[in-house]
């Protein structure tokens, strides 16, 4: 018998039991910190998500620290003429992180040691992947799809698009971590999808775990870059805010971000009705979890069609979103006929939480290579331009690049991949060079002859 969540009964009951389960998580248990707690399988759209990613009741104290790993084949992988794996070897992790709440959640991932040797300079350095939107379902989580690049079983669509990147940057000779983020992939709680200080805690975990796990190549001065697009360029750009505060421990040489969500209230207007409308239903999920202001708005205001909505796309993917949401409206999920960024506008204790997750309100640590498409309609190009234009106030080292594409098509998701794939060799260069201690200028200074 396992615990089904393609079609949960309702949305808010299945937050509520994510919070009893988070409760649990964080309490006092003989169950050993290794260990998972004696539960049902979990399975989400026909897809069974394996034991190691139920987090174990009882975590440790310190951010960062492992709480389990075991080997995870890569579903892409080629024997390599000195009999070593290529690209790598890869670890499924799981490692203790804290959430916006500031309390502990379990974060599970992958790192992989590369089989090519890194011929810059210094020691092999490690960079963090923060993954752009897979989804909110556990089937979804980056990790996963490390060792399942394509999932199509007729209930669920995930096409592992970042591994593209991750097997670049391995190709470079650097180590690689992928963080999944709270909730994607660990069974206890939804996914917290585009939460400021979930992913950006995440990420920085990570590196920690990396560092800790035995039997790797890396060292002390092992030189850190992150490096993320979309939800992943909101990551790494929260990232590189909070490493003075949350992580002074982890350095940080260079950090890409692309296409970041800096600014949600735009981010939600540019999704709402395009191909990726079940991006917001995601959005709904995570905040309504982490924040009761926001989830007593979204109850007073939702209709039973926005409540289906929220539930069906709690468990999807990025494929299933687009084929079962696309170019949705949110008007049709309210009471009112308003929009859901209407209604929280609206509302100044909800329009409060989404203040709370803006980003270019502190200088990022060291450079950062800000790229936005100026056609992107769907994480849209103004506020991510506007985040270059804080972080350069701020005195940041900013190399910002705007790239300049023809419009492939208005709402339906080209505008925002396309620079996805067109900017990946310069960011990775660019990211290369920090990493072997090459210095870089800012480019501040040219914001106002760019678009």
């Amino acid at each position: 018998m396992s615990r089904n969540r393609t079609r949960p009964r309702s949305t808010f009951s299945r937050l509520a039991a994510a919070a009893i389960a988070t409760v649990a998580c964080v309490g006092v248990s003989a169950t050993p910190a290794g260990a998972a707690p004696d539960t049902e399988p979990v399975v989400s759209r026909g897809v069974t998500i394996p034991a190691f990613y139920t987090p174990p009741i009882q975590l440790p104290a310190t951010n960062g620290t492992l709480v389990r790993q075991e080997p995870l084949p890569l579903g892409l992988s080629l024997p390599g003429l000195d009999g070593r794996p290529l690209p790598g070897t890869a670890t499924r992790l799981m490692y203790k992180s804290t959430d916006s709440s500031g309390k502990p959640v379990a974060v599970t991932g992958a790192y992989i040691e590369p089989s090519t040797q890194w011929k810059g300079d210094g020691p092999r350095p490690l960079v963090a992947v923060a993954s752009g939107t897979m989804g909110q379902g556990d089937q979804c989580a980056p990790s996963f799809a490390l060792e399942h690049p394509l999932t199509l079983n007729g209930e669920t669509v995930s096409i592992a698009y970042e591994n593209l990147a991750i097997y670049r940057l391995l190709a470079t000779g650097a180590a690689v971590v992928v963080t999944d983020y709270a909730g994607l992939g660990a069974t206890d709680r939804l996914h917290t999808y585009v939460n400021r200080l979930d992913q950006g805690h995440a990420v920085l975990d990570a590196v920690r775990a990396a560092r800790a796990l035995p039997g790797t190549s890396l060292i002390s001065g092992s030189r850190v870059g992150l490096y993320g697009y979309s939800q992943g360029g909101g990551a790494s750009a929260s990232a590189a805010e909070l490493q003075p505060t949350y992580a002074p421990d982890v350095p940080l040489a260079g950090t890409y971000s692309g296409a970041p969500p800096a600014d949600l209230t735009s981010v939600m207007k540019g999704i709402d009705g395009s191909a990726l409308a079940g991006a917001l239903g995601w959005s709904i999920n995570g905040f309504a979890q982490a924040y009761p202001d926001l989830r007593n708005v979204v109850e007073a205001n939702i209709n039973d069609a926005g409540r289906k909505a929220l539930a069906d796309t709690s468990t999807m993917c990025v494929g299933d979103a687009v084929f079962g949401y696309g170019f949705a409206n949110s008007t049709a999920w309210t009471t009112s006929g308003k929009s859901v960024a209407d209604i929280i506008a609206a509302e100044p204790r909800a329009q409060a939480v989404l203040d709370q997750q803006h980003i270019g309100t502190l200088k990022p640590t060291g450079p950062v290579r800000l790229a936005t498409g100026i056609q992107d309609d769907i994480v849209p190009h103004g506020q991510a331009r506007q985040l270059a234009v804080d972080w350069c106030r701020k005195g940041g080292n900013v190399t910002y690049e705007a790239v300049d594409l023809p419009n492939l098509g208005d709402r339906i998701l080209t505008n925002h991949l396309a620079p996805l794939i067109t900017d990946q060799t310069a960011a990775i260069s660019w990211l290369t060079d920090r990493l072997e201690g090459k210095p870089t200028t800012s480019t501040c200074w040219t914001l106002p002859f760019q678009r």
